[in-house]
């Protein structure tokens, strides 16, 4: 068997497969499952609780927000207080009250109002009234433009027109995350 090409292995292994009974192929199929997975494992449901949520605690409040779509586990550890308690307290944040064993998601809801009252979850912009846009002219220019027409350049007449479509960004912004709370940055 060792000397055999792989396509001589397939071979053997599909006419050993084709006569077993369903039960031996059951048990074939149970062999590979358990030496190949054939699915991704997640590793909140493999790792004790402790590990995961130690994980859980390097996410900044947004990303947490996001893995609370992952799944319901990741929604039940995601919006634990062990997880919240921390972030409020960071800010120096605390409830005025002790809450019951039964009532689950307090630090969350906490740090969410104290988010709102620092009025940071939307950036302002200002009403029609206040927006103002200046009356901007072109700086004219005492040199006179030379006409290129000669070369195939462009002449005076003829404007610069912009493509209809637009190339990629070199420094896109769409990533940039406003995490004001979170930012380690300068």
């Amino acid at each position: 068997f060792d000397k055999w090409t792989d396509g001589q292995r397939r071979r053997i292994l599909v006419d050993l497969l084709e006569r077993c009974s369903p039960s031996q192929q059951k048990f074939c199929a149970k062999q590979l499952q358990d030496r190949v997975p054939t699915e991704a494992l997640d590793f909140t449901t493999q790792l004790p609780r402790v590990l995961s949520l130690y994980i859980f605690s390097f996410l900044d409040p947004r990303s947490l927000c996001r893995c609370a779509q992952v799944s319901w586990y990741w929604k039940y550890l995601s919006e634990l207080d062990q997880l919240w308690m921390l972030k409020c307290l960071r800010f120096g944040w605390y409830i005025n009250f002790t809450p019951t064993p039964f009532e689950q998601g307090i630090w969350k809801k906490h740090y969410i109002e104290m988010v709102k009252e620092l009025r940071v979850t939307r950036p302002k912009t200002p009403s029609k009234d206040e927006f103002v846009v200046i009356d901007v002219q072109p700086v004219r220019s005492n040199i006179p433009e030379a006409k290129f027409s000669v070369l195939g350049r462009r002449t005076n007449k003829e404007k610069k027109v912009l493509p209809p479509w637009r190339s990629s960004d070199r420094h896109p912004t769409d990533t940039i995350r406003f995490n004001y709370l979170d930012n380690y940055d300068p």
